[in-house]
């Protein structure tokens, strides 16, 4: 490694196995609230398809989402001695990310996710392997990216966060997994405060505040940058996404696509990638932005969160070609 790379990600690589059900059924509570996927106890249930997609997951699919933006990137993480590592290695050297950082673990196993996909929307079964985190010399890259890891993982964290002390040039942008969310806002304050930026969704942003009941987005917005991040972003599926830099905060409409959503994975990667790689490459909040929802429109017509994910001068075609409505407005 001659120079730092411009993006580093870190966190669990994974495959993820798709399978299409056929009969199965969305039940929710009256507000569309607590949806719940069913299929029939004790049945065969028919499927149409399975794909197989390697080197996946948080950290991997922003891996993946900068290099097509143009940044020279890599990836922290552990496979194991299988031949599912084996090919996501393969995956990784094909897309541009470099592989230098991720370990090995003899006697092991790959993370293995299985997907429910039924209609637009999945359901994932997921297990992360409890590996032997330790963080590898990776130099000075200019943004580091931390997404999902294991249970166990509580130690690589303060691990991370060290390290960050030592290199203040670093900026972080944190994007926390689920069992990130669960370990709670106490445990990883030193990376609450160290973030650059920092990214989650609606409910994701309710769960870590313990807050009950719905509250103004802006005053989300507000409780989340009290944590410590610099840019806080809070994203609401279809319905856009917003961002508080400490002064101002800003409401950003999805990319208006006349087509429906095939399979929804990885657009909250998409959009979080890509507004962290715009921001590496000099760009301004509101700028970032607009390069948000358009990897995100583009990933969910696709299956899998990488194979959508756009080159800067696609990125920039869709910009040019954009209807006057879609830009970023300042939230009185």
């Amino acid at each position: 490694m001659n120079t730092p790379y411009d993006f580093v990600a870190i966190g669990d690589i994974v495959t993820d196995a798709f399978i299409r059900i056929k009969e199965a059924s969305v039940n929710c509570d009256l507000d569309k609230a607590n949806c719940k996927l069913c299929m029939t106890f004790g049945d065969k249930v028919p499927f149409e398809s399975v794909d197989i997609l390697r080197a996946v997951g948080n950290s991997a699919n922003a891996a993946v989402s900068a290099a097509r933006l143009g940044l020279s990137s890599a990836l922290v993480s552990n496979i194991g001695s299988d031949q599912d590592g084996v090919e996501c290695l393969s995956a990784l050297e094909k897309n541009g990310v470099a592989s230098e950082f991720v370990t090995k673990n003899i006697g092991m196993i790959t993370n293995y996710h299985y997907v429910l996909w039924y209609e637009d929307e999945r359901t994932i079964l997921v297990k992360h392997q409890a590996y032997n985190y330790k963080l590898p010399d990776i130099g000075n890259p200019k943004w580091l990216y931390l997404s999902s890891l294991a249970q166990n993982s509580l130690p690589y964290h303060e691990e991370i966060e060290k390290y960050l002390e030592s290199h203040p040039d670093i900026k972080l942008a944190f994007q926390p997994g689920t069992f990130q969310i669960k370990l709670g806002v106490t445990k990883l304050a030193g990376l609450y405060k160290r973030s650059e930026v920092f990214f989650c969704n609606v409910e994701e942003a309710e769960k870590i505040l313990g807050i009950t009941e719905s509250i103004e987005i802006k005053e989300l917005l507000k409780k989340m940058s009290s944590l410590g991040p610099k840019i806080t972003v809070i994203t609401d599926g279809p319905r856009g996404a917003y961002v508080f830099d400490g002064v101002d905060a800003w409401f950003m409409p999805p990319y208006p696509d006349e087509k429906l959503p095939y399979e929804r994975t990885g657009a909250g990667d998409a959009f979080a990638s890509t507004f962290t790689s715009a921001l590496a490459l000099g760009m301004s909040i509101p700028n970032a932005l607009e390069w948000g929802p358009i990897n995100s429109m583009s990933v969910v017509q696709h299956v899998g969160a990488q194979e959508g994910l756009l080159t800067r001068e696609k990125l920039e075609e869709y910009i040019k070609n954009a209807p006057d409505s879609y830009k970023a407005r300042k939230l009185e």
